[in-house]
């Protein structure tokens, strides 16, 4: 009986160790460069962490690194993924020039037009024509914000000629490309740095959208938001979420499947729903700022900066071809796939 109950006892120790083994079989590591009052990880981080530990029963623990927590730069977050020093990053693909030279069409002007949503869908339904730029990561989600506005120290523009001159934060080489065909100025440098050049005057505006407003407090730095007719935008920016290749390929295959269940088409939409929801706000604080205003361009000089900034996708088209990418055909197909998704 004795013994019986030694190996009854010891059975429960073996039970309850093996127990806290599963509780914490895989650890793994977020890095982004917002703060944790950021839509980005309040709106998709965060709800998608607690999904995972939730549908893994805990199996799956997820330590969140905001603000760049974990040491290194903005810019360095993508080869920080690739090379297994995080796990998993949220990031812009502008802050690694040439790595997402197919992807960058999302974040032409005159493609991208005002939804997040629409194209994020249509993103996913380009996966496979843009799946070599993700060879060597995991991407769990590709998406966009609603799109890029510009916000101004002071007000007073309704035209492109307004902006001549001007020094504007840029978030991509596509967006500087955007600045320089209406003779503005890019500046090029991480969003967090933003609030100090404009308040030091070191820039004297930036392409942002709304949403960025509420973290960087931008309303009370800047008088004048501007976007288009029917809220268009001037390009947009693509954030990459993304897991390294092969910590992704190590996990069992049942937790392989709550990763692939928490990615890519499955929740394109939402975040995309999110994050104009999340904008909305945003419009909201400068509207209602002491000295802020929105601005709604008119049609004329909506045309006409549509007009101008056609040459960044005809300059895109062109250096991408040279690599042997068929720039045109991803332009044509980026635009028939967000129509379609914005019907």
């Amino acid at each position: 009986m004795k013994l019986l109950k030694l190996l009854t006892a010891a059975l429960g120790v073996a039970i309850m160790h093996s127990s806290l083994a599963l509780a914490s079989e895989v650890t793994l590591t977020v890095h982004h460069f917002l703060s944790p009052k950021s839509p980005a990880h309040t709106q998709l981080i965060k709800p998608w962490a607690d999904r995972i530990e939730k549908q893994s029963n805990g199996r799956i623990k997820i330590e969140i690194f905001p603000s760049m927590s974990m040491g290194g730069k903005p810019p360095e977050l993508y080869n920080q993924v690739r090379d297994g020093a995080a796990d998993i990053i949220w990031t812009l693909a502008g802050y690694t020039p040439g790595v997402f030279p197919r992807t960058e069409v999302f974040e032409l002007p005159t493609i991208h037009k005002n939804s997040a949503v629409a194209t994020n869908l249509a993103i996913q339904d380009m996966s496979d024509a843009i799946a070599e730029d993700f060879k060597d990561v995991h991407p769990l989600l590709i998406h966009v914000h609603a799109g890029n506005a510009f916000h101004m120290r002071k007000g007073g523009i309704s035209s492109a000629k307004d902006l001549e001159g001007l020094k504007v934060r840029t978030p991509s080489r596509s967006g500087a490309w955007l600045l320089e065909s209406l003779g503005a100025e890019p500046v090029g440098m991480p969003v967090p740095a933003l609030p100090q050049a404009l308040s030091k005057g070191a820039v004297d505006g930036a392409l942002v959208p709304f949403e960025i407003l509420i973290p960087l407090k931008l309303h009370q730095l800047t008088e004048q938001s501007i976007e288009g007719q029917d809220a268009l935008r001037f390009g947009t920016s693509v954030f990459i979420f993304a897991m390294n290749k092969d910590r992704y390929e190590a996990l069992p295959d049942d937790l392989k499947t709550i990763i692939d269940d928490n990615s890519g088409a499955k929740i394109a939409k939402s975040i995309g729903e999110a994050w104009m929801q999340v904008e909305t706000v945003g419009k909201k604080l400068q509207a209602g700022s002491k000295n802020g205003e929105v601005t709604t361009l008119t049609a004329a000089a909506t045309a006409e900066i549509e007009s101008m900034t056609a040459s960044v996708v005809e300059r895109w088209i062109k250096e991408v071809s040279a690599k042997g990418i068929d720039g045109a055909k991803l332009a044509e197909d980026a635009r028939t796939a967000i129509s379609a998704h914005s019907k």
